[in-house]
């Protein structure tokens, strides 16, 4: 009874916390209306917003009851929600950082076939979810979310709402003048502002190195049978990945920079990517090595460099991460010879976009060795006409 206690006294707290969050995310609607049987799991990097979310559904939903799994231990998943649903009458049970619970994938089948309670259930580590998701088959619909795209920024700091824009509407620029009005907050946003938790934390590089430390060695190793001195590679690999220029940065320079084989290299990656630490982006075309580039998940690069020193690589991150925010099929263009360049293909409606991420010194020879007709170069600042379009508008997803 006292861990009942100990439960309700921390929901209490978590709910009043949810209501001082009157904004509600994009994604918020599809996480908290859930229709059906099926329980929802929320997958995301530390920081992106998953906690203020279930306490902002804590505090909409009078039977709901908030649980961090992180700050309760030895809990016995299954035995509490069957007293909470049938002793207290709680019809929605909101787990935070589920992955702290040993054997978690076994205790939701059963509540899943036994109870009547549902289930939000998130986590910091994708791994974890994505293996419990496909073991736990029609029970669990998985939920990605990323922390701010710029038009959340955008909303969050100025009480501006704007209209999203597609790849093809930057294309044709078919933005309005407010879209380009708010372009001033970009540095802002890739410095930090794209984590949530910089509206109340303007210095975000203390958390964000708190953060992965946390992922490295409390996240990694729930989900891994990684040794102390494999952790530590880890850390030498990201330092490695975030002082170095974007281009050539792949599983086999991480591979050699550390002294270690692609096969070791390679698994550190995926790891690292599942976190939401790093993204790795494939080639196109079929006669080409099929090595992913490395890029970093905005604004970590900014642990090991100066923004100064760095902001060519910030560009691509931001790049990249918009393209995953939008869920849109992309590839890095790589020559048959093994060249490569600095462009992206965009598919987007089955059209697709040969992207250009520089400064404003880029021009139309840059795309002399491809042959999609669709080219558009995103740039930093500077006059946007032609082929030259605002960078931070890709971010309007």
């Amino acid at each position: 009874m006292d861990r009942i206690k100990q439960i309700f006294e921390l929901a209490d707290i978590a709910r009043k916390d949810g209501g001082k969050y009157p904004r509600k995310r994009e994604i918020y609607a599809s996480i908290s209306n859930v229709k059906g049987r099926h329980f929802t799991g929320v997958v995301g990097p530390r920081g992106a917003g998953k906690t203020i979310i279930l306490k902002q559904i804590s505090h909409e939903i009078p039977s709901s009851i908030y649980l961090s799994a992180d700050s309760i231990e030895d809990i016995d998943l299954f035995e509490t929600a069957k007293l909470l649903s049938e002793k207290y009458d709680i019809g929605l049970l909101l787990i935070d950082e589920i992955h702290f619970l040993g054997n978690y994938q076994s205790s939701l089948k059963k509540i899943y076939d036994f109870l009547k309670i549902k289930i939000i259930f998130t986590s910091s580590v994708s791994l974890s979810l994505y293996e419990s998701v496909h073991d736990l088959s029609r029970r669990v619909n998985l939920v990605t979310i990323f922390p701010f795209t710029f038009g959340e920024y955008v909303f969050f700091t100025k009480d501006e709402k704007l209209e999203s824009l597609s790849i093809d509407q930057i294309y044709n620029d078919r933005w309005s003048p407010q879209h380009l009005r708010y372009g001033y907050l970009f540095e802002d946003y890739i410095k930090g502002g794209i984590l949530p938790y910089s509206l109340e934390e303007p210095d975000v590089l203390p958390l964000l190195r708190n953060n992965l430390e946390k992922i490295i060695h409390k996240d990694i190793p729930t989900v891994s049978r990684l040794t102390m001195d494999e952790l530590h590679l880890i850390e030498k690999a990201l330092k490695f990945i975030g002082r170095s220029p974007t281009d050539g940065i792949n599983c086999s320079s991480v591979a050699k920079n550390l002294g270690i084989t692609k096969y070791k290299a390679e698994s550190y990656l995926k790891l690292l990517e599942k976190a939401f630490v790093i993204n790795m982006i494939f080639p196109e075309g079929t006669n080409v090595l099929k090595e992913p580039k490395v890029l970093m998940c905005l604004p970590y690069r900014l642990l090991y460099s100066e923004y100064e020193d760095c902001i060519g690589a910030l560009r691509e991150d931001f790049f990249v991460e918009s393209m995953r925010m939008r869920n849109l099929e992309f590839s890095y263009l790589k020559t048959n010879r093994g060249a490569k360049t600095p462009d992206y293909l965009v598919s987007e409606n089955e059209r697709k976009t040969v992207v250009e991420v520089g400064g404003n010194s880029k021009g139309h020879e840059q795309f002399k060795s491809v042959s999609w007709t669709r080219r558009m170069i995103l740039v930093h600042s500077g006059t946007f006409s032609g082929i030259r379009k605002p960078l931070f508008s890709v971010g309007y997803a």
